[in-house]
């Protein structure tokens, strides 16, 4: 696929299967490969990434509904059930953290640029997560971006032993595609694009 093409492609699943039309050591080396040549502020690499597979990946949605079912109602928890069950059904999921430690050791070494570190840090890890959903609509996979954080900070952490420097923004299941996406509208680009 070319670039934009891939792009243009990639869309949110919620319907994903546990199979996957390449080999994980692919989905490894797409990963990887995102993670090394995505830019960052000052080339500060804050970026971190954890990939789970089979039962490990299970086992952070699992958790997650064992958290969320401790603080959604009981009559409404069967929609947040269904939800995270379709996570589940993935065949994996990228975690998505940011390296505290670097953050504030910029801010140190460059304090006229202090408060713009933690916002830099965070445009590198959309970026990442830009690269690695394109990367992985490309390969075949359906994928979504979900924000369950910072209810299960905690316990992932302690699941995957995640150093406490490391910041979770974002959970990213995937797999085969179940279902197409649903339609998606664009607002007109005119009003979102000047040309001079």
């Amino acid at each position: 696929m070319e670039y934009f093409d891939a792009c243009s492609k990639r869309r949110t699943y919620y319907n994903i299967g546990n199979e996957s039309p390449v080999a994980d050591a692919r989905i490894e080396e797409s990963v990887k490969n995102a993670v090394k040549n995505t830019p960052s502020a000052f080339n500060s690499q804050t970026s971190r990434v954890v990939l789970l597979f089979g039962a490990e990946h299970e086992k952070l949605w699992n958790m997650t509904k064992e958290i969320l079912r401790a603080r959604v109602p009981a009559d409404k928890f069967a929609a947040t059930e269904a939800k995270i069950n379709s996570f589940a059904a993935g065949h994996g999921t990228i975690l998505y953290y940011e390296d505290q430690d670097i953050v504030k050791g910029l801010q140190e070494k460059f304090p006229s640029y202090a408060e713009n570190f933690p916002y830099w840090s965070l445009e590198s890890s959309g970026m990442l997560q830009f690269v690695i959903w394109s990367g992985l609509e490309a390969e075949g996979l359906g994928c979504s971006l979900q924000h369950y954080n910072p209810l299960i900070d905690s316990k992932a952490a302690e699941a995957f032993g995640i150093p406490s420097n490391w910041k979770l923004w974002a959970e990213m299941p995937f797999g085969k595609p179940a279902a197409a996406p649903g339609e998606k509208e664009f607002a007109d680009l005119e009003e979102r694009v000047k040309i001079f």
